[in-house]
């Protein structure tokens, strides 16, 4: 672990160069044990996979003293806090998946096998970014990680589940991306009038489960229909 300035008004602290459940598990104790603190000079604090910037008003404190300030409360227990469970309805394959072959013919297997791979297992939110709503989720199984297309698509439609090295993550908006699609969700990723607007936060737990076009199209009509 190693704490450095980020720039004149923020500093990282560094856990490890790694996507682990457990060292994100310990960025987001911290990141909410500084919060509990009535720091006066505290702007906000940016967790990732295995680090956190925290964001303080230099006019108001040091370097130094934010540093003296977080040091105690590095060893805080991770135990504490324990994300939802939450599953993510996914129609793999076809319109909806079209890189799902690539991806089964690039490790070796058949498109049932990365579908059950994928789906059959817990992932952990690391954190959010890229987009609203984006979540960054624990590494896939090494058997179905892919490289990323060569070149981005222009437009990804929301709910799209994706596929790059050993990430996979949901595009919550239409975007452009350049991650192997290997199906969609019907959910509403993001939604500004729900409050927290994010499906998913930092710390939830999420499976993914198959299901069939009826049971998508008739979970799309209820999610977004009312919100167009």
């Amino acid at each position: 672990m190693n704490i450095k300035p980020l720039g004149d008004s923020a500093l990282l602290i560094s856990f490890g160069e790694v996507i682990d459940d457990e060292v994100n598990a310990r960025v987001h104790a911290v990141a909410r044990a500084i919060e509990g603190k009535d720091f006066g000079w505290l702007v906000e604090v940016v967790p990732a996979y295995s680090s956190l910037a925290v964001i303080f008003d230099p006019l108001k404190v040091t370097f130094e003293d934010v540093k003296k300030a977080v040091e105690p409360l590095l060893d805080v227990s991770t135990g504490a806090f324990k994300g939802r469970k939450i599953e993510i309805p996914v129609l793999y394959g076809g319109e909806y998946g079209p890189d799902i072959e690539f991806v089964a013919e690039y490790n070796g297997l058949g498109v049932d096998d990365v579908i059950e791979i994928h789906s059959g297992k817990t992932y952990r939110v690391h954190f959010l970014g890229f987009l609203p709503g984006f979540a960054y989720l624990s590494p896939v199984d090494e058997r179905i990680a892919t490289p990323r297309l060569e070149r981005p698509r222009l437009k990804v439609p929301a709910g799209s589940v994706g596929i790059a090295g050993r990430q996979t993550g949901i595009y919550p908006i239409e975007s452009p991306g350049g991650w192997r699609l290997i199906g969609r969700t019907p959910l509403r990723l993001f939604d500004p009038s729900r409050e927290p607007p994010t499906l998913l936060q930092p710390g939830d737990e999420v499976r993914f489960v198959p299901i069939s076009e009826e049971e998508f199209v008739e979970l799309y009509r209820g999610e977004w229909r009312s919100k167009q």
